[in-house]
């Protein structure tokens, strides 16, 4: 097969060796329901737990704290519209305004539910400050939503000093974390950031689609999404994807240290960052001190979506700011103060442990045909 350069791993990862292996071994040896007390039941529990051990480890979690989910997108909701059965009906929710849309969005639900919903603008850098959110709690507030790290431009929030904040501010108030895009490229230790709740996908990491976590910290009592059998704690009942848990600690298994993945990719991201700046016109829209896995660049004048299918057909594979946006142009970078020009020009460049600059180089030379080949918009 012709190398291709892959460059889109903040939408989803190419599986690990590991991830795949796991999986085949539950179709093929564990296919029994974890519910069901015959032996080939409980060896499929018993697989189960095991994985479950695996991604709590981690985080530096507790296996009773790790609720598997279908996609972190689930497991954000259910952490915040766990608020709709609660007491606290009309309380204040804080939350920023360059979250994924699947907290944007359930915010918006909560909001036509009674709550008032505070979304946080970040700086010109991408990140919200601290003293921004500290003038919007209220004793009301009932919950902070904030991500670890932004899924476009790679800008890192102050989780951990926000949760600090929260819990000396207002101490009965949850803190939630989208951590997906920080989740295996950062050192999180659950109970050391703070936060009462949690979630991660497996599809980031190297592990399969259709599977991912919340992690409820212990004493925190949340309301199901969907109810049953009782499963997972009686938060998501159904029958458990096995396969899919035991590819998710397969992907975990395979992950190398943080701090030893994060001195390599910087190697990577400046590397490329370096050859884009070389590119006439490009502007780089990534903070300093940004996740090294995520390059955000805007090259003004030609459409994102035209860019990305032209760079498609050179081998190259990028997204057009989020996966998520489907096309549509980029909140994100409009929030953060930038023109349209730049929003509507921007491409994602996401990195993971498979990429090398053999794959900047290829970017770089993809672009430069790109800028000869395509007409310039007005």
């Amino acid at each position: 097969m012709e190398h291709i350069a892959y460059l889109d791993n903040s939408s989803t990862t190419k599986p690990s060796g590991l991830a795949v292996e796991y999986i085949n071994r539950a179709l093929e040896y564990d296919w029994g329901n974890p519910s069901s007390l015959h032996g080939i039941g409980i060896q499929a529990e018993t697989a189960m737990y095991e994985a479950r051990e695996t991604v709590a480890k981690s985080i530096g979690a507790e296996p009773g704290e790790i609720i598997f989910t279908g996609s972190g997108t689930e497991a954000n909701n259910t952490a915040l519209l766990t608020l709709l059965k609660s007491k606290k009906r009309g309380g204040r929710i804080i939350t920023t305004a360059v979250e994924h849309p699947s907290v944007l969005e359930t915010a918006k639900r909560l909001s036509e539910e009674g709550f008032e919903v505070i979304k946080l603008k970040p700086e010109n850098n991408g990140v919200v400050a601290l003293e921004s959110l500290k003038a919007a709690l209220t004793p009301n507030t009932v919950l902070v939503s904030m991500m670890l790290v932004n899924n476009e431009t790679g800008a890192v929030m102050p989780v951990k000093e926000s949760a600090e904040l929260v819990r000396k501010t207002v101490p009965a108030a949850l803190f939630h974390c989208d951590a997906v895009q920080g989740y295996g490229k950062l050192e999180i230790n659950a109970q050391k950031l703070g936060v009462s709740l949690l979630t991660a996908s497996a599809h980031k990491i190297h592990g399969p689609k259709g599977i991912g976590f919340l992690y409820c910290k212990k004493g925190v009592r949340l309301n199901p999404l969907i109810t049953g059998g009782g499963q997972e704690r009686g938060l998501r009942s159904g029958t458990e994807p096995l396969p899919l848990i035991m590819g998710f600690a397969g992907a975990v298994k395979e992950l190398e240290k943080p701090k030893d993945g994060l001195i390599r990719q910087q190697e990577l991201f400046d590397y490329t960052k370096k050859l884009m700046l070389q590119t006439e016109g490009v502007v780089i829209n990534s903070p300093d001190g940004c996740l090294p896995y995520i390059l955000n660049i805007s090259l003004p004048g030609y459409r994102s979506e035209v860019l990305l299918h032209f760079l498609e057909s050179r081998g190259v594979y990028v997204s057009s700011g989020s996966a998520c946006a489907k096309g549509h142009g980029s909140y994100v970078l409009t929030e953060m103060g930038l023109d349209r020009r730049l929003a509507d020009s921007s491409l994602r460049i996401s990195f993971s442990r498979y990429n090398g600059k053999e794959d900047a180089d290829r970017l770089y030379a993809a672009l430069l045909d790109a800028k000869k080949q395509i007409r310039k918009a007005n």
